[in-house]
């Protein structure tokens, strides 16, 4: 699990046969989770100024390779104890959005990401959203994509100081959004009782 708070942006030293190699300041162990831009991997390999993780082929269909190169956030594991801030993030991408409209202002930005319509059910008005894994506000929702206001601080600190127009990004919608509309969903099911399986089964469909 994750929060959303970045640890630091990673140069990305190589991306090649699904091994994506960075180098950070940031020292983990082998078989560590750590989330980068968003996506939980596992750690495979360490070395003296860089470590690296495996990308699964579930994740390069779904992930643009373009969200493995040059810079990337990342964010290890909560451990147990640590300080809760930010959401529950899982470090599971469930689409990619894109920057269509960007509004300065005079403390911050505003973004507009537009994302596939099935979407949006899960992107609620003043909810949490993980951006390239970063934990944010949304403040509107549209149609088909929704608007964040980013303050100077996050700007400072994360890559989103350089998305443009067009630009690509992964995005982990509501957890308890996603989890509420699977209940309903199989409401039916759920009237005849449910099985500790049956519940095993649908957690782990997230």
């Amino acid at each position: 699990m994750f929060t959303g708070l970045i640890r630091e942006v990673a140069k990305v030293v190589k991306f090649e046969n699904n091994i994506l190699t960075l180098k950070s300041s940031y020292k983990p162990k082998i078989g560590d989770s750590i989330a980068v831009n968003g996506v939980c991997l596992t750690v495979i390999a360490v070395n003296n100024d860089s470590f690296s993780v495996e990308v699964a082929p579930e994740t390069a269909s779904i992930v643009p390779k373009e969200k493995f190169l040059n810079e990337v956030h990342i964010e290890p594991a909560m451990a147990m104890g640590d300080r809760f801030e930010g959401h529950i993030v899982q470090g599971h991408v469930d689409t990619t959005g894109e920057v269509a409209k960007i509004e300065p202002l005079s403390n911050g930005a505003n973004y507009y990401i537009k994302v596939p319509k099935e979407y949006i059910k899960y992107i609620i008005p003043k909810g949490s959203i993980t951006i390239d894994g970063v934990s944010l506000t949304v403040n509107d929702v549209y149609e088909d994509s929704f608007r964040l206001t980013i303050i100077p601080h996050t700007l400072q600190n994360t890559l989103i100081k350089n998305y443009k127009v067009g630009t690509k990004v992964n995005i982990e919608t509501d957890m308890f959004a996603r989890y509420i509309e699977h209940l309903l969903a199989h409401k039916e099911q759920m009237s005849k009782g449910l099985s500790w399986g049956d519940i095993d089964a649908m957690s782990m469909s997230y």
